[in-house]
């Protein structure tokens, strides 16, 4: 049997981390020929790795030796590597993984009081090229595979020593008081690396490994209006859209998929999403770009645009890049901006700069990587 995986194979070795609990179930067919065995060894090794963070076979001791020495000759549980590591002042994380060919994707840790956010990527650069972002800037490689997207989150709980701590406490406390939510807001568009980000998500959320609610996963899209329902439909977390402007004309400039899937097309799709998801809210991002998209009557736009749409608006600051052409709107402005739509009884957080001194804010990952035909 073989399965395909979006990046390329560079070892004769099946990395199991990322799979499926039915594709599991497949390969172990082949050492456990009854289905009732099977199916337990693949728990077993299920919770090796997702409970207990385990990398060797040798070390998952209540499944027999012999079974352990031909999974051990066949399969691998392999983690991107971290080739750096920066800490920013105000305790953000960013790391920079480099893959198996060679390919860098950057991953963000975001520590707060209350809640603690890992920023995963799903694909190597991107392909949308929005302007004000700096991940944007470099053209898309590739797509990850759910192995790599699950490699980001594992290599993060090690780097935390996450396993140690859960043994110590005994119980998975600690474990959701160092990170409660993943957010597929790194670089790559999720929704265009769709099945493998679906893999990868339902791994997330099984409940008999690292069981994040799908409340507790964000998949941020710029507008793919044909994956949004089916996310919904399939994957069943949250979905937050990068708005970023109120008519056409400057989000065909700010989010290029616009041309595509213009204004009207995602939001009448988004309200014929929610009446079927019995109202739950959509979360909008809105970057603050000083004199493109920050004026008053953009802001009554904005809440002429969400009517009858159970909405959440977070106002993001620019972060700058070098070479960016934008500046950010004042915190006046910004204010101002807000208390617009807060009279329009929408929240509307504005989202506190994170990361910036090491470039971990949100529209400021980039990362070099070798040149390879994109696989969309």
């Amino acid at each position: 049997m073989q399965i395909k995986l979006t990046s390329p194979t560079y070892s004769r070795k099946h990395n199991i981390l990322g799979l499926g609990k039915h594709e599991l179930l497949l390969l172990m067919l082949e050492f456990e020929t009854q289905p009732k065995r099977a199916s337990m060894r693949v728990n077993q090794v299920w919770s090796w790795i997702y409970c207990h963070g385990i990398r060797s076979f040798d070390n998952m001791t209540n499944i027999d030796k012999n079974l352990r020495a031909k999974l051990k000759n066949v399969f691998k549980i392999s983690l991107p590597n971290i080739e750096k590591k920066e800490v920013s002042n105000d305790g953000t994380i960013k790391y920079l993984f480099c893959l198996e060919d060679q390919s860098k994707i950057e991953t963000v840790f975001i520590p707060e009081k209350t809640r603690s956010t890992l920023c995963i990527s799903s694909q190597v650069g991107c392909t949308l090229s929005c302007s004000f972002c700096h991940t944007g800037t470099q053209k898309l490689v590739r797509n990850l595979s759910s192995q790599e997207i699950i490699g980001q989150v594992i290599a993060v709980y090690d780097d935390l020593d996450l396993w140690e701590k859960i043994k110590a406490e005994g119980s998975r406390s600690s474990f959701f008081k160092v990170i409660t939510n993943i957010v597929f807001m790194g670089m790559g568009e999720p929704l265009l690396n769709y099945e493998e980000v679906k893999k990868a998500c339902n791994v997330l959320m099984d409940s008999k490994g690292l069981d994040f609610s799908r409340r507790r996963i964000t998949l941020s899209t710029a507008g793919v209006v044909p994956k949004i329902k089916k996310a919904h439909d399939e994957i069943g977390c949250m979905i937050a859209v990068s708005l970023h402007a109120t008519e056409d004309k400057t989000r065909n400039d700010l989010v290029p998929i616009n041309k595509k899937w213009n204004l009207k097309q995602l939001i009448s799709s988004l309200k014929d999403d929610v009446k079927l998801r019995n109202s739950e809210r959509i979360t909008f991002e809105y970057v603050m770009l000083d004199g493109v998209n920050d004026t008053n009557e953009d802001a009554h736009r904005l809440v002429r645009l969400l009517k009858g749409l159970p909405s959440k608006v977070n106002l993001i600051p620019f972060n700058s890049w070098t070479g960016s052409q934008y500046k950010r709107s004042s915190t006046d402005r910004i204010k101002a901006f807000r208390d617009v739509i807060i009279k329009s009884r929408l929240p509307s957080p504005i989202r506190k700069p994170r990361g910036e001194d090491i470039m971990a804010a949100c529209g400021q990952l980039k990362s070099s990587s070798i040149k390879e035909k994109a696989r969309i």
